[in-house]
Protein backbone atom coordinates (compact mmCIF):
# COMPACT_ATOMS: atom_id res chain seq x y z
CA UNK A 1 0.00 0.00 0.00
CA UNK A 2 1.60 3.32 -1.02
CA UNK A 3 2.70 5.70 1.77
CA UNK A 4 0.50 8.51 0.43
CA UNK A 5 -2.66 6.38 0.56
CA UNK A 6 -5.28 8.41 2.55
CA UNK A 7 -6.74 5.29 4.21
CA UNK A 8 -3.34 4.28 5.54
CA UNK A 9 -2.64 7.83 6.70
CA UNK A 10 -5.89 7.94 8.68
CA UNK A 11 -5.13 4.55 10.22
CA UNK A 12 -1.76 5.86 11.39
CA UNK A 13 -3.42 8.95 12.88
CA UNK A 14 -6.06 6.80 14.60
CA UNK A 15 -3.40 4.48 16.01
CA UNK A 16 -1.34 7.41 17.29
CA UNK A 17 -4.33 9.07 18.96
CA UNK A 18 -5.30 5.72 20.51
CA UNK A 19 -1.86 5.14 22.01
CA UNK A 20 -1.51 8.73 23.22
CA UNK A 21 -4.89 8.89 24.94
CA UNK A 22 -5.30 5.28 26.09
CA UNK A 23 -1.82 4.91 27.55
CA UNK A 24 -2.09 8.34 29.16
CA UNK A 25 -5.40 7.36 30.73
CA UNK A 26 -4.12 4.08 32.17
CA UNK A 27 -2.54 5.99 35.06
CA UNK A 28 -6.01 7.07 36.16
CA UNK A 29 -7.28 3.52 35.60
CA UNK A 30 -4.56 2.12 37.83
CA UNK A 31 -5.31 4.58 40.62
CA UNK A 32 -9.04 3.71 40.56
CA UNK A 33 -8.38 -0.05 40.44
CA UNK A 34 -5.97 0.19 43.38
CA UNK A 35 -8.90 1.17 45.58
CA UNK A 36 -9.84 -2.52 45.60
CA UNK A 37 -6.83 -4.49 44.35
CA UNK A 38 -3.27 -4.79 45.65
CA UNK A 39 -0.63 -3.60 43.11
CA UNK A 40 0.63 -7.00 41.98
CA UNK A 41 -2.76 -8.67 42.20
CA UNK A 42 -4.01 -6.00 39.78
CA UNK A 43 -1.06 -6.63 37.45
CA UNK A 44 -1.63 -10.40 37.55
CA UNK A 45 -5.33 -10.11 36.74
CA UNK A 46 -4.78 -7.55 34.01
CA UNK A 47 -1.99 -9.26 32.10
CA UNK A 48 -3.15 -12.85 32.53
CA UNK A 49 -6.61 -11.98 31.22
CA UNK A 50 -5.36 -9.74 28.40
CA UNK A 51 -2.48 -12.02 27.42
CA UNK A 52 -4.53 -15.23 27.44
CA UNK A 53 -7.37 -13.68 25.43
CA UNK A 54 -4.94 -12.21 22.90
CA UNK A 55 -3.02 -15.49 22.62
CA UNK A 56 -6.23 -17.45 22.01
CA UNK A 57 -7.30 -15.00 19.31
CA UNK A 58 -3.93 -15.20 17.55
CA UNK A 59 -3.93 -19.01 17.59
CA UNK A 60 -7.50 -19.12 16.24
CA UNK A 61 -6.54 -16.90 13.32
CA UNK A 62 -3.65 -19.20 12.49
CA UNK A 63 -0.55 -17.72 14.12
CA UNK A 64 2.08 -20.32 14.97
CA UNK A 65 2.57 -21.32 18.60
CA UNK A 66 5.84 -20.01 20.08
CA UNK A 67 8.69 -22.45 20.59
CA UNK A 68 10.03 -23.24 24.06
CA UNK A 69 13.01 -20.99 23.32
CA UNK A 70 10.70 -18.13 22.35
CA UNK A 71 8.65 -18.61 25.51
CA UNK A 72 11.88 -18.31 27.51
CA UNK A 73 12.81 -15.07 25.79
CA UNK A 74 9.28 -13.74 26.31
CA UNK A 75 9.52 -14.60 30.01
CA UNK A 76 12.71 -12.53 30.42
CA UNK A 77 11.23 -9.45 28.79
CA UNK A 78 7.78 -10.06 30.28
CA UNK A 79 9.25 -9.98 33.78
CA UNK A 80 11.16 -6.76 33.07
CA UNK A 81 8.24 -5.03 31.35
CA UNK A 82 5.26 -6.15 33.38
CA UNK A 83 6.47 -7.54 36.72
CA UNK A 84 9.19 -5.01 37.48
CA UNK A 85 8.30 -1.93 35.42
CA UNK A 86 4.50 -1.98 35.33
CA UNK A 87 4.26 -3.54 38.77
CA UNK A 88 6.34 -0.72 40.23
CA UNK A 89 4.08 1.85 38.54
CA UNK A 90 1.20 0.23 40.44
CA UNK A 91 3.20 0.43 43.68
CA UNK A 92 4.15 4.06 42.97
CA UNK A 93 0.59 5.19 42.42
CA UNK A 94 -0.31 4.32 45.98
CA UNK A 95 1.65 7.37 47.19
CA UNK A 96 2.53 9.43 44.09
CA UNK A 97 0.02 11.24 41.88
CA UNK A 98 -0.87 9.85 38.46
CA UNK A 99 0.57 12.89 36.69
CA UNK A 100 3.90 12.77 38.51
CA UNK A 101 4.21 9.03 37.98
CA UNK A 102 3.68 9.47 34.24
CA UNK A 103 6.37 12.17 34.08
CA UNK A 104 9.00 10.05 35.84
CA UNK A 105 8.11 7.06 33.65
CA UNK A 106 8.68 9.25 30.57
CA UNK A 107 12.43 9.19 31.30
CA UNK A 108 12.60 5.69 29.80
CA UNK A 109 14.22 6.70 26.46
CA UNK A 110 17.08 8.27 28.43
CA UNK A 111 17.77 5.04 30.31
CA UNK A 112 17.46 3.05 27.08
CA UNK A 113 20.24 5.19 25.62
CA UNK A 114 22.44 4.42 28.63
CA UNK A 115 21.88 0.66 28.29
CA UNK A 116 22.42 0.81 24.52
CA UNK A 117 25.80 2.45 25.10
CA UNK A 118 26.69 -0.22 27.66
CA UNK A 119 26.03 -2.83 24.95
CA UNK A 120 28.31 -1.15 22.45
CA UNK A 121 26.08 1.23 20.53
CA UNK A 122 27.34 4.71 19.73
CA UNK A 123 25.80 7.58 21.69
CA UNK A 124 26.02 11.10 20.27
CA UNK A 125 26.96 14.21 22.22
CA UNK A 126 23.38 15.48 22.08
CA UNK A 127 22.14 12.18 23.54
CA UNK A 128 24.60 12.46 26.43
CA UNK A 129 23.36 16.02 26.94
CA UNK A 130 19.78 14.73 27.00
CA UNK A 131 20.68 12.11 29.62
CA UNK A 132 22.33 14.73 31.83
CA UNK A 133 19.36 17.07 31.36
CA UNK A 134 16.95 14.29 32.26
CA UNK A 135 18.83 13.47 35.45
CA UNK A 136 18.74 17.14 36.41
CA UNK A 137 14.98 17.02 35.84
CA UNK A 138 14.63 14.04 38.17
CA UNK A 139 16.66 15.86 40.84
CA UNK A 140 14.47 18.98 40.51
CA UNK A 141 11.38 16.79 40.56
CA UNK A 142 12.66 15.22 43.77
CA UNK A 143 12.78 18.69 45.31
CA UNK A 144 8.99 18.87 44.98
CA UNK A 145 7.08 18.07 48.12
CA UNK A 146 5.12 15.16 46.61
CA UNK A 147 7.95 13.06 45.17
CA UNK A 148 10.22 13.83 48.12
CA UNK A 149 7.54 12.56 50.48
CA UNK A 150 6.59 9.60 48.34
CA UNK A 151 8.94 7.15 50.07
CA UNK A 152 8.91 3.68 48.50
CA UNK A 153 6.38 4.87 45.93
CA UNK A 154 8.74 7.57 44.68
CA UNK A 155 11.59 5.06 44.42
CA UNK A 156 9.31 2.66 42.54
CA UNK A 157 8.42 5.40 40.05
CA UNK A 158 12.11 6.09 39.39
CA UNK A 159 13.10 2.41 38.97
CA UNK A 160 10.14 1.53 36.73
CA UNK A 161 11.43 3.17 33.51
CA UNK A 162 14.91 1.76 34.12
CA UNK A 163 13.50 -1.77 34.07
CA UNK A 164 11.48 -1.07 30.90
CA UNK A 165 14.56 0.41 29.23
CA UNK A 166 16.63 -2.66 30.10
CA UNK A 167 13.90 -4.92 28.73
CA UNK A 168 13.69 -2.92 25.51
CA UNK A 169 17.44 -3.10 24.89
CA UNK A 170 17.83 -6.75 25.91
CA UNK A 171 14.87 -7.76 23.72
CA UNK A 172 16.91 -6.87 20.61
CA UNK A 173 19.21 -9.77 21.41
CA UNK A 174 16.56 -12.38 22.26
CA UNK A 175 14.69 -14.85 20.01
CA UNK A 176 11.22 -13.45 20.70
CA UNK A 177 8.08 -14.68 18.91
CA UNK A 178 7.25 -12.81 15.72
CA UNK A 179 4.60 -10.10 15.41
CA UNK A 180 1.69 -9.77 17.80
CA UNK A 181 2.47 -13.16 19.39
CA UNK A 182 5.41 -11.45 21.05
CA UNK A 183 3.07 -9.13 22.96
CA UNK A 184 0.71 -11.97 23.95
CA UNK A 185 3.48 -14.18 25.34
CA UNK A 186 5.10 -11.28 27.19
CA UNK A 187 1.80 -10.39 28.85
CA UNK A 188 1.14 -14.01 29.84
CA UNK A 189 4.59 -14.51 31.36
CA UNK A 190 4.41 -11.09 32.99
CA UNK A 191 1.01 -11.97 34.42
CA UNK A 192 2.31 -15.25 35.83
CA UNK A 193 5.30 -13.44 37.35
CA UNK A 194 3.02 -10.81 38.90
CA UNK A 195 0.82 -13.56 40.37
CA UNK A 196 3.88 -15.15 41.97
CA UNK A 197 4.89 -11.82 43.52
CA UNK A 198 1.32 -11.24 44.74
CA UNK A 199 1.19 -14.66 46.37
CA UNK A 200 4.65 -14.24 47.91
CA UNK A 201 3.62 -10.85 49.31
CA UNK A 202 0.45 -12.45 50.73
CA UNK A 203 -1.75 -9.85 49.10
CA UNK A 204 -5.17 -9.99 50.75
CA UNK A 205 -8.13 -11.00 48.62
CA UNK A 206 -10.22 -7.91 47.86
CA UNK A 207 -13.50 -7.48 49.71
CA UNK A 208 -16.39 -5.26 48.68
CA UNK A 209 -14.86 -4.63 45.26
CA UNK A 210 -16.37 -1.47 43.83
CA UNK A 211 -17.91 -1.23 40.39
CA UNK A 212 -15.45 1.52 39.49
CA UNK A 213 -12.47 -0.69 40.39
CA UNK A 214 -13.81 -3.59 38.30
CA UNK A 215 -14.48 -1.27 35.36
CA UNK A 216 -10.96 0.17 35.70
CA UNK A 217 -9.38 -3.31 35.71
CA UNK A 218 -11.36 -4.30 32.60
CA UNK A 219 -10.37 -1.05 30.90
CA UNK A 220 -6.70 -1.68 31.69
CA UNK A 221 -6.84 -5.22 30.31
CA UNK A 222 -8.84 -4.50 27.14
CA UNK A 223 -7.85 -0.96 26.20
CA UNK A 224 -4.55 -0.44 28.00
CA UNK A 225 -3.08 -3.80 27.07
CA UNK A 226 -4.71 -5.40 24.00
CA UNK A 227 -5.90 -2.33 22.06
CA UNK A 228 -3.02 -0.10 23.16
CA UNK A 229 -0.29 -2.57 22.22
CA UNK A 230 -2.02 -3.46 18.94
CA UNK A 231 -2.20 0.20 17.96
CA UNK A 232 1.42 0.76 18.95
CA UNK A 233 2.61 -2.24 16.95
CA UNK A 234 0.74 -0.88 13.91
CA UNK A 235 2.47 2.47 14.39
CA UNK A 236 5.92 0.89 14.51
CA UNK A 237 5.23 -0.99 11.29
CA UNK A 238 3.75 1.91 9.36
CA UNK A 239 5.65 5.03 10.43
CA UNK A 240 9.07 6.09 11.68
CA UNK A 241 9.95 4.93 15.17
CA UNK A 242 10.68 8.52 16.20
CA UNK A 243 7.07 9.45 15.37
CA UNK A 244 5.59 6.34 16.97
CA UNK A 245 7.49 6.84 20.23
CA UNK A 246 6.66 10.55 20.49
CA UNK A 247 3.47 9.52 22.31
CA UNK A 248 5.71 9.65 25.40
CA UNK A 249 5.31 13.45 25.34
CA UNK A 250 1.51 13.24 25.17
CA UNK A 251 0.97 10.62 27.89
CA UNK A 252 1.97 12.87 30.83
CA UNK A 253 -0.28 15.65 29.53
CA UNK A 254 -3.25 13.27 29.38
CA UNK A 255 -2.41 11.76 32.77
CA UNK A 256 -2.08 15.16 34.44
CA UNK A 257 -5.31 16.46 32.87
CA UNK A 258 -7.28 13.39 34.00
CA UNK A 259 -5.70 13.49 37.45
CA UNK A 260 -6.71 17.12 37.87
CA UNK A 261 -10.23 16.53 36.49
CA UNK A 262 -11.12 13.35 38.39
CA UNK A 263 -8.72 13.08 41.33
CA UNK A 264 -8.17 16.79 42.09
CA UNK A 265 -4.39 16.37 41.79
CA UNK A 266 -1.98 19.22 41.20
CA UNK A 267 1.73 19.75 40.57
CA UNK A 268 3.74 22.02 42.86
CA UNK A 269 6.16 24.53 41.28
CA UNK A 270 9.28 22.36 41.66
CA UNK A 271 7.50 19.37 40.15
CA UNK A 272 6.30 21.52 37.26
CA UNK A 273 9.83 22.72 36.49
CA UNK A 274 11.21 19.19 36.78
CA UNK A 275 8.51 17.90 34.45
CA UNK A 276 9.39 20.51 31.82
CA UNK A 277 13.11 19.61 32.03
CA UNK A 278 12.42 15.89 31.71
CA UNK A 279 10.13 16.28 28.71
CA UNK A 280 12.70 18.55 27.04
CA UNK A 281 15.37 15.88 27.61
CA UNK A 282 13.16 13.14 26.14
CA UNK A 283 12.44 15.35 23.11
CA UNK A 284 16.17 15.95 22.62
CA UNK A 285 17.13 12.28 22.80
CA UNK A 286 14.25 11.27 20.52
CA UNK A 287 15.22 13.84 17.88
CA UNK A 288 18.85 12.71 18.11
CA UNK A 289 17.85 9.09 17.52
CA UNK A 290 15.63 10.16 14.61
CA UNK A 291 18.52 12.03 12.99
CA UNK A 292 20.78 8.99 13.26
CA UNK A 293 18.03 6.70 11.97
CA UNK A 294 17.95 8.59 8.67
CA UNK A 295 21.21 6.88 7.73
CA UNK A 296 19.90 3.37 8.40
CA UNK A 297 16.61 1.48 8.66
CA UNK A 298 16.24 -0.19 12.09
CA UNK A 299 13.97 -3.15 12.69
CA UNK A 300 11.48 -1.93 15.32
CA UNK A 301 10.26 -4.22 18.03
CA UNK A 302 6.65 -4.56 19.23
CA UNK A 303 7.56 -3.06 22.59
CA UNK A 304 7.00 0.47 23.80
CA UNK A 305 9.75 3.09 23.99
CA UNK A 306 8.28 4.30 27.24
CA UNK A 307 6.53 2.10 29.77
CA UNK A 308 2.87 1.51 29.19
CA UNK A 309 1.19 1.95 32.52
Amino acid sequence: MPPEDPARRWKVVAAYVTVSIVWGSTYLGIRVALDSFAPYMLAAIRFLVAGSAFYAYLRLRGDAAPTLREWGAAAITGVLFFVVSNGLVNVAERSVSTGLASIVVATMPLWATVFSRAMGERVSASEWLAIALGLVGVVVLNAGTELRGGGAGALAAVVSPIAWALGSVVSRKLPLPRGAMCVATQMITGGVGSAIVSIAARDPMPHDVGVAAIAAAVYLAVFGSIIGFTAYTYLLRNTRASIATSYAFVNPVVAIALGVAFLHERLDSASGVGAAIILAAVLLVTRSKAARAETKTPAPLPTAEAPEA
